[in-house]
């Protein structure tokens, strides 16, 4: 008798919050749109993208979604219009019971600006896209210049950049990246006035901590100007040219 009598109350339990659920979530017909709430991501890394610019281009493609019915409103045609964006990753859009249409954006981040001998120059993201230079605001990103083209960027830059990016030291070390026509790469540094010669960038990161273990035993001692060139090509050895 008590099993069944539990049983009873666990039913009647689950079936009103059933019923609770499908009260408090459901959109009084009719409902009209009454604000566009817009969240751009990413604004610390990146400003490519202004709440003017979103709602500009929703209008180009004629969505409008203030004072309509919210039942109306496509989400997915407004994520359809943001995502052809040169510098947006991702838009993702949803409705809430208050009547606002929610947006948020998220944009690219690019780590490197792309400066090549031949045809145009453009960002490579952190995901490993490309982006247009075309933008309304300018990132201090490490600059590639030389004998760049796009599949050697996305295979062999953009590794590197992400590297850079994620490296607090490399990061502010290295200023630019300059491809030479073999594809052998020499870095630019901030400090110091020399060149770093990478070779290939096969295994840069062991190159660079080679070159790092140098950086704190010799050149803190001998001074930052003492060389012109410093060579990491080769496995255990780092070969100076002086000035």
């Amino acid at each position: 008798m008590k099993r069944i009598l539990l049983s009873a109350v666990l039913l009647i339990v689950i079936a009103y919050l059933a019923a609770a659920v499908t009260v408090f979530n459901r959109k009084p017909e009719g409902q009209v749109c009454k604000e566009v709430k817009l969240v751009i991501k990413d604004s610390v890394y990146a400003g490519f993208v202004t709440r003017e610019e979103v709602v500009g281009l929703l209008n180009k493609k004629g969505i409008d979604p203030l004072g309509k019915t919210l039942d109306l409103i496509s989400t997915e045609d407004v994520e359809q219009a943001l995502d052809g964006h040169p510098f947006m990753r991702r838009a993702e859009c949803y409705k809430t019971l208050s009547g606002s249409l929610c947006i948020e954006v998220h944009q690219r981040i690019p780590i490197i600006r792309v400066m090549p001998d031949k045809g145009k120059g453009y960002y490579i993201d952190n995901q490993g896209a490309l982006m247009p230079l075309d933008a309304r605001c300018v990132p201090h990103v490490v600059v590639a210049t030389g004998n760049v083209d796009k599949d050697f960027a996305r295979r062999e830059l953009y590794p590197f950049g992400a590297f850079l990016q994620k490296d607090p030291f490399w990061s502010a070390q290295v200023e630019q990246i300059h491809v030479l026509a073999d594809r052998r790469v020499e870095l630019v540094p901030r400090v110091g006035n020399h060149i770093i010669y990478m070779g290939t960038l096969e295994d840069f990161e062991r190159k660079l901590e080679r070159l790092y273990t140098f950086y704190a035993k010799g050149l803190s001692r001998v001074g930052w100007n003492k060389y012109a060139r410093i060579s990491v090509e080769f496995d255990n050895q780092i070969i100076c040219t002086k000035r």
